[in-house]
């Protein structure tokens, strides 16, 4: 009787252990499908995600060689426009050595005195562009992105809408024709020596009716006006009057603009280096190299171009040298 039980006990046992078995094989071969399949998903995953960062590398590789391209190509297109977009109007540019008394650059007169000063922000270079007179020009400076200050040849038979291209910008000068000693291309309604100061207010004041935004003003050829101080009186008493400030574009070294500014308890502002006095590239890049020299020394500088190709494209090259000063326009000095 006991051995019965004791055998039925023990079978009972082997069952159990049985089952034990069974389920622990079950749960092993649970477990094993569960890691086969995280390993195959990982590893899918894997390929997959590497798939999509190549993917993705690939394309921003081809948006850069797009972008590489596009630059390039617009580069050339600015470049070439630059080129062309003057080639009707640098015909009646034969130099711009006509705004100064004499041709030779022996005869430019030399710069101001000024002391070199410390400053606490950067050098500021303001580059005005004389004679702008047509739709072209004006695109072709504005196409450079850069903050020249435009000066507006009043309206002539020849150039009838300054005062309309000068509407449409939101900073501008005048560019006012005066008398020289030796220039026979003068322009009509050009201020002369002995005109009477009710003639020259008259002129003034037609100039702030076509262009009212106007607050600055340079002299356009003008050696033989602005070295004449009686002449000059006249007309700084009319600028004043109509809230208009006069710039020297320094054409000659007799200008007696500093002497008659001071007599009216006003600034005196004059040019510093002329970019265009000779038209060849060449030229042209380094006088922007002088005048950037200058701004560094004194703090300040006004530069003076003209809208001919050579000084578009010269400017155009030297962006990079133009960071070295603020760029700014006439006003901000």
């Amino acid at each position: 009787m006991a051995k019965r039980k004791k055998s039925q006990a023990k079978q009972i046992n082997n069952k159990i252990l049985t089952y034990i078995a069974w389920t622990l094989a079950l749960i092993a071969l649970v477990l094993s499908a569960l890691l086969v399949g995280y390993y195959i998903g990982f590893s899918d995953g894997k390929v997959k995600a590497q798939k999509a960062y190549s993917e993705q590398n690939n394309k921003q590789k081809e948006l850069l060689t797009k972008l590489e391209k596009s630059l390039v190509k617009k580069e050339q297109s600015v470049n070439s426009r630059l080129k062309n977009v003057l080639k009707k109007e640098t015909k009646q540019y034969i130099s711009a050595s006509h705004e100064i008394d004499g041709s030779s650059l022996d005869k430019v007169p030399k710069m101001a005195q000024r002391k070199k000063i410390i400053i606490s922000h950067k050098a500021r270079l303001a580059i005005i562009i004389d004679d702008v007179g047509t739709k072209s020009q004006v695109a072709a400076i504005k196409s450079l992105r850069l903050p020249l200050t435009m000066s507006f040849l009043p309206p002539s038979k020849a150039r009838p809408n300054t005062p309309a291209l000068a509407k449409k910008e939101k900073y501008y000068m005048v560019h006012l024709p005066m008398e020289a000693q030796n220039w026979s291309a003068e322009e009509p309604n050009t201020l002369r020596i002995h005109d009477k100061q009710s003639k020259i207010s008259a002129r003034i004041k037609e100039i702030k009716k076509l262009f009212p935004k106007v607050n600055y003003i340079n002299n356009h050829t003008g050696s033989k006006f602005t070295s004449n101080e009686v002449a000059m009186n006249r007309l700084i008493f009319a600028l004043k009057a109509n809230d208009i400030y006069f710039i020297d574009s320094r054409t000659t070294a007799q200008t007696k603009a500093p002497k008659v500014l001071k007599n009216f308890g006003l600034k005196y502002v004059a040019r510093d280096v002329f970019l265009d006095h000779h038209m060849d590239k060449a030229y042209v890049l380094q006088q922007i190299k002088k005048a950037i020299k200058v701004a560094k020394s004194h703090g300040t500088a006004i530069a003076i171009g003209h809208p001919h190709k050579n000084t578009i494209q010269a400017l155009y090259e030297s962006k990079e040298l133009l960071k070295d000063v603020e760029l700014v326009y006439i006003n901000r000095l």
